[in-house]
């Protein structure tokens, strides 16, 4: 006898808590604030808070962290008290 398995109920529950921060492009930051600001809050890498930043700027908008809910809370909190525009999805 087959058993039915719900696939979206599956990764809803292997992902539990999981979000993401998106970082917005403004008109206000520089480049380097917020390649700067990827490095030390976000704990990216240069090349990785420069890509980010190419991304945020064409784009206008780059997922630029992922993990559970609350550890995000204090990374997103940083991001918008230096003025970035972030939101936790």
């Amino acid at each position: 006898m087959e058993t039915e398995v719900n696939i979206d109920a599956l990764v809803k529950e292997s992902l539990g808590n999981q979000r993401k921060i998106v970082l917005y492009n403004d008109d206000v930051n520089t480049f380097d604030t917020v390649i700067e600001s990827l490095k030390t809050y976000c704990k990216h890498t240069n090349e990785q808070a420069e890509q980010c930043a190419m991304i945020i700027h064409y784009k206008g908008k780059c997922s630029v962290k992922e993990g559970d809910f609350v550890d995000l809370i204090p990374i997103h909190g940083a991001l918008i008290s230096n003025n970035l525009t972030a939101e936790i999805e």
